[in-house]
């Protein structure tokens, strides 16, 4: 299971890369077309939902290599035992909010598919179709929230404090800057 779920991250967080890359060559593609006189259309709406995308999907990647904004320096100021309490609860309190955001967009998903909504640009396509990056982005952040929440209720240190020690003991301190 372990090994399944690291995949399904490392999955997540490859394709927001991918939608980054994509992002550049949607543009640079806009941008050659435009100096040899090529109209183009539609290319405001894909560099948006791709954006969305990589934002939403590197999520839970993010989170597990300890590159989420948490409450790292509060923490690591405390002895272990009542880290390991705050641990809990801010775990806790973060399964609750990823929750609430995972059923909020899965609602505001399934709305958009009932009543067929569509886009309003150049493209027309259904809005559920882009929105999903955002759904898949919250379920796989909520999971990955849940996963460390059960490694701290086991006893054992968070994946995303190890990759932090992990990155200190090379010599990069590059993300806490």
């Amino acid at each position: 299971m372990r090994r399944a779920l690291d995949r399904l991250y490392d999955t997540a967080g490859a394709l927001a890369a991918f939608c980054v890359f994509a992002i550049f060559v949607v543009m640079l593609g806009a941008a050659v077309c435009r100096e040899l006189g090529i109209r183009t259309g539609g290319t405001d709406d894909l560099v948006s939902w791709m954006t969305a995308a990589a934002a939403f999907l590197g999520l839970a990647h993010t989170f597990r290599h300890g590159d989420f904004v948490r409450v790292g320096l509060f923490l690591e100021a405390m002895p272990p035992r009542r880290r390991r309490v705050f641990e809990l609860l801010s775990l806790s309190i973060a399964a609750l909010f990823t929750g609430y955001l995972l059923v909020s967009v899965a609602q505001y998903v399934f709305m958009g598919w009932q009543y067929n909504e569509m886009s309003t640009g150049l493209l027309v396509v259904p809005m559920w179709i882009p929105q999903l990056s955002f759904l898949i982005g919250a379920l796989l952040l909520f999971v990955a929230v849940i996963d460390e929440l059960v490694t701290v209720i086991r006893g054992r240190i968070p994946r995303y404090v190890e990759a932090v020690a992990e990155r200190h003991a090379r010599g990069d301190f590059s993300e806490d800057v």
